[in-house]
């Protein structure tokens, strides 16, 4: 940093470090990465004792995004963002972009101000957009959600989605955008969905337009890890990446369990960091994407299960016989009904968006994502502002897509979504945006990456209290649990968000910080969202556009 530099510390004003503790973050997603920044900018640590320990060679966890424009770009997934996110984005109004000129939350909301979500094509079928479709709702399934809204998680504990709803609910316009925007499906926690319905009450009055969401400029590696990463790095924090951590040494000491040793493996080696009485350690239980599998436009991406990372088993071995840490077995144990495969596309022609932005009125960055109600994969894809990633050419153009339901056959190739090439995936694609006869000269000039996620959707799965540890597990001192698979009241996991929150919880609760994170936001306590909210959901709504254009 030079000395002008405006997100250079005051040194008449800075902290003074603390001059004891060590602190060790286990997993390199973005819940480490914030919890770094809130040691440092918050909790006084230097760091240079600050280190992050991951056993892979990528920072940013879920975050991730990479490949060339030759070898075609990819990404698992892309994070939706909204203005509620309140640790997100005081987390990011610490952080530089990476050409220094702004913080990174003023950017995302500089750039939402101009590109702005409001889709005139969120369902797609017949070959026809459907701008601002009505939910479809009948009474009996408002009363429904009502009285899900207000039932107590403790009487839900294990139910299903299904089991609250008939089968007409499913059936909706309203299910169907729901769970293609979050990627819900009938089996999975009614808690969740209940959290989701709570959370994002005041969305609810432009949801059939996906108005309110919010997008990075770059997708969310370029635009919020790397900027992130910069940030700890120029601050001396450490990384140790291809080292797997394989289990804690844990004591108990008055009654109290500590952690006294980290076990690592790197290579062939095996050794274990000592951890003092002063010492901090942060664990990420779990991951979304442990065991992805990549494929190409000619290779079919395989399924993996547990064994293939050390997120799972690193909490399956914490766990055993250990109730404050939680059952893992709970989000594990049916990986086909949390997989799904996502795919990402390098047009190195991109009349392609022109053909899509003309059937769907969609401009690329504006019209979120496009579902095609009649796919049985019910497949969506997404047309990012271009370019979409850092050093992308100017004649090249991305987008990303995803399938619910893996396993259905094909409608245009007659294979289920996870046997299929990127090759056929784009071939399906193509025959639902109508362009079938001219899939040979774009499939010429493009580049498909399909990617399968056995365990993508595994934080929605059915389970109990109890079966996410919190982020202090009870009767422990110096540990905390971060990330998706630890437990937080009102928040909603699959989001940046609840990563970010479990951070700032743990930071601040570990070292006895007067501060909590900002409060959730509960729109559900304003009359004006509820007002909206009836509205929408009783389709009443008398100004935008309803059916087909």
């Amino acid at each position: 940093m030079t000395a002008t530099d405006p997100f250079q510390d005051d040194p008449d004003t800075a902290p003074v470090p603390r001059d004891e503790g060590r602190a060790f973050l286990v997993g390199g997603g973005v819940a480490s990465l914030a919890a770094a920044l809130f040691l440092i900018r918050d909790g006084d640590m230097r760091g240079t004792d600050i280190t992050i320990i991951d056993e892979g060679t990528l920072l940013g966890g879920s975050l991730d995004g990479g490949g060339s424009a030759a070898e075609g770009y990819s990404l698992r997934g892309g994070r939706m963002l909204e203005s509620k996110y309140l640790c997100t984005f005081d987390l990011f109004s610490s952080v530089p972009t990476l050409d220094g000129d702004k913080t990174v939350t003023k950017e995302i909301f500089d750039w939402n101000a101009t590109m702005k979500t409001s889709s005139h094509s969120r369902p797609f079928s017949g070959g026809q957009r459907h701008v601002a479709p009505e939910f479809g709702l009948t009474g009996h399934h408002i009363r429904g959600l009502e009285r899900l809204a207000i039932t107590p998680e403790a009487i839900l504990d294990r139910s299903t989605i299904a089991d609250q709803f008939d089968d007409a609910f499913f059936k909706t316009n309203f299910w169907m955008m729901w769970c293609t925007t979050f990627a819900f499906q009938p089996w999975h926690s009614a808690v969740e969905f209940k959290r989701y319905l709570l959370r994002f009450a005041h969305m609810v009055g432009g949801f059939n337009r996906l108005e309110g969401i919010m997008r990075t400029p770059l997708n969310q590696y370029d635009s919020m890890v790397r900027p992130l990463h910069a940030w700890l790095v120029a601050r001396g924090v450490q990384f140790r990446m291809n080292t797997t951590v394989t289990d804690l040494r844990l004591a108990e000491e008055d009654g109290i369990t500590v952690v006294r040793g980290i076990r690592i493996e790197s290579g062939d080696k095996v050794s274990e960091i000592r951890i003092d009485t002063d010492d901090y350690v942060m664990l990420t239980l779990g991951s979304m994407t442990e065991g992805s599998s990549l494929g190409s436009m000619d290779v079919v991406p395989e399924l993996h299960g547990v064994g293939m990372g050390g997120a799972w088993k690193l909490w399956e071995r914490l766990a055993k016989d250990r109730p404050e840490f939680g059952q893992p077995a709970a989000f594990t144990e049916d990986v086909d009904r949390s997989k799904w495969v996502s795919f990402t596309t390098t047009l190195h022609d991109a009349a392609l968006l022109t053909l899509i932005r003309d059937a769907t009125g969609n401009v690329p960055g504006e019209g979120g994502l496009i579902t095609f109600t009649e796919s049985s994969w019910l497949a969506s894809i997404v047309i990012p502002s271009q370019p979409h990633f850092l050093g992308q050419p100017d004649d090249v153009a991305v987008f990303w897509g995803y399938g619910l339901s893996v396993d259905a056959i094909g409608d245009f190739v007659r294979k289920p979504m996870g046997d299929c090439t990127g090759r056929e995936i784009m071939t399906e694609i193509l025959g639902h945006l109508g362009l079938a006869a001219k899939a040979e000269a774009i499939l010429a000039s493009a580049i498909c990456i399909p990617c399968m996620m056995p365990f993508i959707t595994s934080q929605f799965m059915p389970r109990r209290h109890g079966d996410r540890p919190d982020v202090i597990p009870a009767g422990t001192a110096n540990l905390a649990i971060i990330g998706q698979y630890c437990e937080m009241p009102d928040d909603c996991v699959f989001t940046v968000e609840y990563s970010v929150r479990s951070a700032q919880t743990a930071v601040y609760g570990l070292l006895g910080l007067r501060r909590s994170p900002p409060a959730v936001y509960k729109g559900v306590f304003d009359p004006r969202v509820l007002f909206r909210a009836f509205v929408a959901l009783h389709d009443l709504a008398t100004t935008g556009d309803h059916g087909t254009s």
